[in-house]
């Protein structure tokens, strides 16, 4: 039988397990990247460890996120850790400026048929250039750069067959928003998106690395596409042919599922608030007013995005509307470098665009907040209802061409009506300039760790007792975010003191729901489906571990998050029968008995609501080296106790 190409870097990284959907394994990790929202974490971690040098092939540390000195020395302060760190543990360190983690990464890193493993939840971009690359928690990774492997449960492969070629105005965003109408944002949990189909051969590597970096946003534990003469084109105009090798899946590969899309058939699509799934023809919205555009973030900020909206603005010399705010983030200093050299950064400007920082900026709420209850067009790949920084903005998620349109005319437009489809020619070589990517130093031993005030103690928990005993502090619906349990924007600065970072959590819902949790010693939390979806920020299972969380009880759990709190040590458990749900109100009385031989004995644990004198079975699903692992109290006590 064949091989999809998933399964032929699988088998080649396999360290244990069955490749058997369903199963555990453990594969081996190439390479790492984190970014400063989630490193610093990630880096005391590792410290915690105790190795002495990375043992990847490659690790990178990017400063990307929180790359604004606002409001005090926090944020500078980190940068220097991180770049301390990474001097003296042998990892890259791509300095503020020099743009986001995922760009930079396909543009001067990212290896075909090699795994990489990244603490945000868009590492699967660089599955564009044919990587088996996976979103995951900073403790996942710290573990990898310690030489450990990445457990993870073998999924699924789904084939998504292309057929055709895009039309004009139709764009690489338009497939995955496609995919996400038809899939919903829990459509690939438990899965690994792989696009195949001779349609695959009139995309570029940036619009290929667009749909797998918004594969995320399926649940997907990744996406990839082949690696083919376009791919080597890519890694030759960047000076990297010597990294490319051929990978494609064999005409005879079997897939558990196959969807077949035609790109010729695709029109312009938008995502409406507040879910990137919530998609329809931007024909069906057209002259929606319009307060704000924003292009840029990972998924759209490649040479090719800024140069199709410089094109259009420049040939008719087009105006941003004058009710509309206008900005435009480079996905990288090679981006801005490029189109600075060829003046399309000054049709940019003379329109009327503000030009921000080579970073993620809005899309993750660090500056342009929408005014009250306005309009936001965004080129990214989220729309959680206030991750804007505006709680009552709509935001909506389009491709560049989508946007600019709507920047001209001050609505929701068909880009179609702008006329003819520019032309934009694929660089022969890209502008490389690695002078902000500073290598590890050559003597660890002179290297002196910086570490500010805003940097705390890690944060660890006990061993598992055998009776778990509280309140249930909230209870949720479906969907909520990691965005919801711990926010991102001006509470980033924190991430490196989870008592600081403690006071977020669920604020947007609950304003007093870190009081509350102190003052009861903690507790149970009540989540519906797909909890914890979004952001792999472990900081949503680690500041709830610090006020003293038990489990989390819902219906079901996004990938990354439910990992991220089994190595905190809190319990995600699963509602045997989904209706018992309705069974658990805020406030009841919980009791978990008998857990440390309950979990060893079976799948099934008994959870008694005290309050309404009722038995609820609860399923764990884990994994006999998961449940060791809760058993420690988290990850980082069972790694301790493995090399010790």
């Amino acid at each position: 039988m064949g091989k999809s190409i998933t399964q032929k870097i699988i088998e080649q990284h396999l360290v244990s397990g069955e490749m058997t959907p369903g199963k555990e394994i453990a594969i081996r990790i190439d390479q790492t990247l984190t970014q400063d929202a989630t490193g610093t974490m990630a880096y005391l971690q590792f410290e915690a460890m105790g190795v002495d040098r990375v043992k990847t092939k490659l690790s990178v540390s990017y400063v990307d996120h929180n790359t604004l000195q606002y409001g005090g020395y926090e944020n500078a302060d980190d940068h220097k850790f991180l770049q301390t760190i990474a001097a003296k543990y042998g990892i890259y360190f791509s300095r503020p400026g020099n743009g986001i983690c995922h760009q930079v990464h396909l543009e001067r890193f990212g290896v075909p048929g090699q795994t990489l493993l990244g603490s945000d939840s868009h590492t699967p971009t660089c599955g564009g250039l044919g990587m088996l690359a996976i979103g995951a928690g900073g403790l996942d990774v710290a573990v990898a750069m310690g030489g450990g492997p990445f457990n993870l449960i073998y999924p699924k492969v789904v084939l998504v067959n292309l057929k055709g070629k895009l039309s004009p105005w139709v764009s690489a965003k338009d497939v995955i928003l496609e995919l996400l109408r038809r899939l919903t944002v829990k459509g690939g949990v438990g899965k690994v998106i792989e696009y195949g189909g001779e349609g695959v051969k009139s995309l570029s590597v940036p619009e290929r690395a667009t749909i797998t970096n918004m594969g995320a946003e399926l649940g997907a534990t990744t996406s990839i596409f082949p690696s083919d003469e376009i791919t080597r084109e890519f890694l030759r105009a960047q000076k990297r042919e010597k990294d490319w090798v051929e990978l494609k899946a064999d005409p005879d590969a079997q897939y558990d599922e196959v969807i077949e899309i035609d790109l010729s058939a695709l029109e312009p699509m938008i995502a409406q608030p507040h879910s990137p799934d919530a998609v329809c023809k931007v024909s069906e919205i057209e002259g929606l007013k319009v307060d704000q555009v924003c292009i840029g973030s990972c998924t759209n900020s490649s040479y090719r995005d800024l140069m199709v909206v410089a094109e259009v603005l420049r040939r008719d010399n087009h105006r941003v509307h004058p009710d509309v705010s206008m900005t435009v983030s480079p996905g990288s200093r090679q981006v801005l470098d490029m189109i600075a050299k060829n003046s399309a950064l000054s049709s940019l400007i003379e329109a009327g665009a503000r030009i921000l920082e080579a970073t993620c900026g809005p899309c993750i709420g660090n500056g342009q907040s929408p005014p009250s209850g306005g309009v936001s067009l965004r080129t990214f790949n989220r729309n959680f209802e206030g991750r804007s920084g505006t709680k009552d903005a709509k935001v909506y998620l389009c491709s560049p061409e989508v946007a600019v349109a709507a920047a001209i005319h001050g609505v929701v437009t068909d880009p179609r009506k702008l006329g003819e489809y520019p032309e934009i020619e694929t660089p022969e070589t890209y502008l490389v300039d690695d002078s902000m990517i500073i290598p590890p130093a050559e003597d660890p031993s002179k290297v002196e760790v910086r570490r500010g005030p805003n940097i705390k103690a890690l944060p660890t928990r006990d061993r598992l007792p055998s009776v778990l005993k509280g309140k249930v502090l909230i209870k949720l619906g479906d969907n909520i975010t990691t965005d919801h349990i711990t926010p991102a924007g001006t509470w980033l600065k924190y991430r490196s003191n989870v008592p600081k970072y403690s006071e977020s959590v669920f604020s947007a819902i609950d304003s007093h729901f870190h009081e509350k949790a102190k003052a009861q010693g903690g507790g149970f939390v009540i989540g519906g489906e797909n909890y914890g979806q979004g952001s792999s920020r472990e900081h949503a299972a680690l500041c709830p571990m610090y006020l003293g969380i038990k489990a989390v009880i819902a219906k079901s759990f996004a990938r990354i998050h439910r990992d991220n709190l089994i190595n905190f040590g809190i319990l995600p458990l699963t509602f045997e029968n989904p209706e018992d749900y309705d069974s658990i109100d805020e406030n009841d009385d919980l009791e978990l008995k008998d857990l440390v031989e309950g979990l060893k004995k079976g799948d099934t644990l008994i959870l008694h609501n005290l309050t309404k004198n009722k038995e609820i079975r609860l399923k764990h699903g884990y994994s006999p080296r998961q449940v060791e692992i809760i058993l420690a109290g988290g990850k980082l006590n069972y790694t301790r106790s493995r090399t010790a």
